[in-house]
């Protein structure tokens, strides 16, 4: 009989790990689960910020058991001098913030004065101070205001805001798939020069209602929320353009009935110009038009087309502007990866910049006197960034980082000097100062703790499967258990999200007590990514157009397969996910039934037909123009084909992903007569906390226990 090589490397490896495992200390139920340190790390210094391009503020402590003391920086001699948080307070004694408590604006101060500016019944939303800090614009009741601070004086922008007419505030297929939560709902931007402000009208009367059930109350009560589900309309838009003061508003020359969508628009340095991101409802062309604030008039400046779809929610990095009149540089994935593209004042294109596998990328620093433009992407290593180093005409492309680690940087105003954060899966985090060229200045700090090598500590590690075509290198991060047997089996535990362009496995430091509980109790622990999940660029995204949830299951049970052969025992693999990560459990549970066992399914879509309009179509076109790709993709396909046992739960007011699709799925169950779970958490929304939150990890943990590990949960484990 012949065993294979590398069945054979992998039980040296864990032989090697039991004997040293034998002579280290084991982790107390206390120390995993109720947060008693360990001495396995420590709390690394805080950088506090950059006085100037050679000096930062520090925060550390001079010995394990003092307090921390602020200390200033030399770049350049690497001299560390005690100093105090007040010169920060000096060099920013000028800023100002604005809050919003309970509903009005205050103003507040470095030197802790604060000044209240409205004082009104109705609530103020998203107040937001202009670039010259002399300004403050608000929306109440849907329509937009603002207010000179130092007069107090508040002008009214606009006077037709109802629930169907949206001035400044967002409607929700807006706020959710093309602006961001981040947003809180803002549709409103300040031009550079503060003396102009564009909003969006939004107007939502076409878009249809879906009713949310609270249980509160003798009677109980409902939301209404205009949501536009796949195939629907959706809301009609404007782009206005008025002085700070009001008056004259300025509309953009786009006509608000077409079936269209607006991004994020930039105002141009000088508050000239307003660059508006215009996309077709089919998202496959975008368009960025150049708006004369004076009339309205555009100018297309930038066009791309692609065959599948190009995403709108760029978060405000698709389009960078140069000083000096060097024209702008835009972010694009029309070649397969994210580039970075540099074109004139007129949009004419000059060069491409970057070159190389880069994805997640984003310019850190644009160094207009010597045409250099910092930027971190995973080019080098899908699972990490990095920080690279490119001329404006694209050459000179290097790397600054160094080692295989996941970098977070921070640069110097001038980017002559980074400290980076750094660590991958076996290294805790470093801090340290770094020059431009690359060249390590200093270490600034070690989490490494004292007792790091007194502990067995979970084996932790990223590898690369093969697809079944051959195609890609999946990547996994696999925590296998204490004292792992390659001759045993044991239970899998797998956590997803799955979806384009929305990978779990990443490199670095991620130990807790939770990950190593587990381990103790012999449980496999894996993070799994697909295809299409952004390690292999847009041509690997693209793979999924009109076929959600197809690439990520084949995938999937390609790793499965491989984890039956390395110690997974194949009539426990459990998988786990929220949202996205719920369809793809039920997905795996239902077309995948064969390789996955348990499930546990929290939030989830269950049909693309009951999600909303731009996240939807993006990827799938409508129910219309693709009937046989939704009929495919719906978990209700599938049920026929169930087994095994899934936990499905989700809250009753979930206003992203409707109870409404956990419901069809559990009706669809029910009249298969297949055997199930199922908990809501009333008032829920997209997820829960406070005591629902302890209900729901407990019972999770129960699941795990008593279908995975065969056991009872010990009472340590249930909040």
């Amino acid at each position: 009989m012949n065993i294979p090589k590398f069945t054979v490397l992998i039980s040296l490896i864990f032989l090697a790990h039991q004997i040293s495992f034998a002579q280290k200390k084991q982790f107390t139920e206390k120390q995993m689960l109720g947060g008693e340190k360990t001495g396995i790390t420590t709390q690394l210094p805080q950088v506090i910020g950059w006085m100037d391009d050679s000096h930062f503020l520090i925060e550390k402590k001079q010995h394990p058991d003092s307090s921390a003391s602020v200390f200033l920086v030399d770049c350049k001699t690497g001299k560390q001098s005690l100093s105090s948080r007040e010169i920060l307070k000096k060099e920013t004694s000028a800023n100002i913030s604005v809050t919003s408590r309970k509903g009005d604006v205050f103003i507040s101060t470095t030197d802790e004065k604060s000044i209240q500016l409205t004082k009104t019944i109705e609530i103020e939303i998203n107040p937001t101070l202009s670039p010259d800090n002399k300004w403050v614009a608000f929306t109440r009741n849907n329509n937009l205001f603002t207010i000179n601070i130092n007069t107090g004086k508040e002008y009214q922008i606009t006077d037709d805001g109802t629930d169907l007419i949206l001035n400044g505030y967002a409607s929700w297929v807006y706020y959710e798939e093309i602006l961001g939560r981040a947003s809180k709902y803002k549709s409103f931007w300040w031009s550079p020069d503060s003396k102009n402000i564009c909003f969006m009208r939004m107007n939502d009367t076409n878009v249809p209602l879906f009713p949310i059930y609270g249980e509160s109350g003798l009677h109980g009560y409902s939301e209404n929320t205009r949501y536009p589900k796949a195939g629907d309309l959706n809301p009609s838009v404007r782009i206005a353009i008025t002085p700070n003061t009001g008056g004259q508003t300025t509309w953009a020359d786009f006509n608000e009935n077409d079936d269209q969508y607006f991004g994020q628009p930039y105002w141009t340095t000088d508050g000239k110009s307003l660059w508006v991101q215009w996309m077709n409802r089919g998202q496959d062309s975008l368009c960025v038009y150049a708006v004369d604030p004076a009339n309205g008039k555009k100018k297309l400046i930038y066009g791309e087309h692609q065959t599948t779809w190009i995403s709108l929610d760029d978060e405000g990095e698709r389009i960078h502007f140069l000083h000096a009149n060097k024209g702008f540089i835009i972010k694009s994935d029309q070649d397969g990866w994210e580039q970075l593209y540099w074109y004139s004042p007129d949009g004419m294109l000059k060069n491409r910049i970057t070159s190389g596998a880069n994805w997640a990328t984003e310019i850190q620093y644009i160094d207009t006197l010597a045409n250099i433009i910092y930027y971190t992407s995973k080019e080098h290593n899908s699972t990490q960034i990095d920080l690279y180093r490119v001329g404006l005409d694209g050459k000179n492309q290097v790397r600054l980082t160094f080692g295989e680690y996941t970098h977070s940087v921070d640069l110097s105003p001038k980017g002559s000097y980074f400290i980076t954060r750094y660590s991958n899966a076996q290294t805790p985090e470093k801090l340290t100062l770094v020059n431009n060229k690359g060249k390590i200045i200093s270490t600034l700090g070690d989490s490494q703790g004292p007792n790091f090598n007194q502990y067995t500590l979970a084996k932790t590690e990223l590898i690369r499967i093969p697809s079944e075509d051959g195609l890609f290198q999946l990547p996994i991060r696999i925590t296998w258990p204490i004292n792992f047997d390659s001759s045993k089996q044991y239970p899998v535990l797998i956590n997803i999200y799955g979806g384009p362009n929305a990978g779990t496995v990443r490199e670095g430091w991620q130990f807790n007590g939770l990950t190593q509980w587990w381990s103790n109790e012999g449980l496999i622990q894996v993070a799994m990514d697909h295809r299409a999940s952004g390690h292999f660029g847009k041509n690997g995204i693209n793979y999924m157009h009109r076929n959600l949830g197809n690439w990520e299951l084949k995938d999937w049970i390609t790793i499965v397969k491989w984890l039956r052969k390395n110690g997974a025992d194949s009539t426990r693999i459990g998988i786990m996910g929220f949202s996205y990560g719920g369809y793809m459990t039920c997905m795996a549970l239902t077309a995948g039934a064969g390789y996955f066992t348990h499930g546990l399914a929290g939030g989830s879509v269950t049909d693309w037909a009951l999600y909303d309009t731009h996240y939807t179509e993006r990827f799938m076109d409508t129910p219309k123009e693709n009937p046989d790709g939704y009929q495919k993709t719906s978990i209700m396909s599938h049920v026929d084909k169930y087994k095994g046992l899934l936990r499905i739960y989700h809250g009753t007011m979930d206003d992203n992903v409707h109870l409404q699709n956990s419901l069809q799925l559990v009706k669809k169950l029910q009249d298969a007569k297949k055997h199930f779970e199922f908990m809501v958490y009333p008032g829920g929304r997209h997820g829960w906390g406070g005591n629902q939150q302890a209900h729901s990890t407990n019972e999770n943990n129960m699941f795990i226990y008593k279908n995975l590990l065969n056991k009872e949960i010990p009472k340590a484990m249930l909040r």
